[in-house]
């Protein structure tokens, strides 16, 4: 028996234990991969690329003449004007959002915060709608802001701002939101005792806390209205040079058939948001890194 030991207990020499084996995957996860790479080539990659070489098919000079015509000019400096505006004010209120309903308790918050995600699911042509019901000319509201103040909202920039506000609220909500209920309350509640007062506990313990996930919110909600269209052609039209933002005259110049105006518009708006979402992912691999 000692012997039959002996021999067995040999052949296991130099075999490694199981766990310290190289993974190797199966068939099922080189599948799995193979679908997701797949679906983002087909989706994403191809059509990327379709672009950016019908924008650049006729060489650099046709490109730079397609973007630099006066009519594209205004509409990309409408589109990053206006959206650069609704990211400080949606950061500044998102966050403000986002404190109070995770703070404080009042009747309603469950109803408030499932609102909070109405915009991620109705079109934004209704949402277009809805402002021209609110803002029209015919409107009560409409006809004091136009008569009494001045301010004309349908077919000018602030109808464009405050469709954007709406498509773009719940961004830096969500993502200010789970930082606040992850927080350790004993962080606010030692800097009250020694006598912070609110607006100190916040700008000294709370504030550097969310940063992070402010600036993530205000990217997402700034690369998202870049592409909004369908609240901008209902409630600004398509008036060149006045309220005829980028994706607007992107499908105006499609509707004429001039493609390369149309593609090389694009590859702005898509370099644009693409440098954007660079800075999100950026941001999200320092502060895991520093985790």
């Amino acid at each position: 028996m000692a012997e039959q030991s002996q021999v067995y207990g040999s052949s296991n020499i130099g075999e490694q234990p199981p766990s310290s084996r190289p993974y190797v995957p199966g068939f099922g996860a080189w599948g799995l991969r193979l679908m997701a790479i797949s679906y983002l080539t087909v989706f994403i990659v191809i059509p990327l690329l379709v672009v950016n070489v019908q924008g650049l098919r006729f060489g650099l000079d046709v490109f730079w003449q397609s973007i630099s015509r006066p009519e594209a000019v205004s509409a990309l400096t409408l589109s990053v004007t206006t959206s650069l505006v609704m990211t400080v004010i949606n950061t500044v209120m998102g966050t403000l959002t986002a404190y109070v309903l995770v703070r404080y308790k009042f009747p309603g918050k469950t109803l408030f915060n499932t609102l909070v995600d109405l915009p991620f699911a109705i079109p934004t042509l209704v949402i277009g709608v809805m402002l021209v019901l609110l803002y029209g000319p015919q409107t009560i509201v409409g006809k004091f802001l136009q008569q009494e103040l001045g301010v004309r909202i349908l077919f000018d920039t602030p109808g464009i701002v405050i469709a954007l506000l709406l498509v773009g609220y719940p961004f830096v909500i969500r993502a200010v939101q789970p930082v606040l209920l992850q927080m350790d309350s004993n962080q606010t509640d030692v800097a009250q005792t020694i006598g912070a007062s609110p607006w100190t506990t916040f700008r000294r313990v709370i504030f550097p806390i969310i940063r992070p996930a402010m600036v993530t919110g205000a990217l997402l909600s700034f690369a998202r209205s870049l592409g909004e269209f369908g609240s901008i052609i209902v409630v600004a039209g398509n008036i060149p040079m006045r309220s005829q933002t980028g994706t607007v005259y992107v499908y105006t110049q499609v509707e004429a058939g001039n493609m390369q105006a149309a593609s090389s518009v694009s590859m702005v708006l898509l370099l644009v948001a693409f440098a954007a979402t660079i800075g999100i992912d950026m941001m999200n691999w320092r502060r895991h890194a520093r985790n």
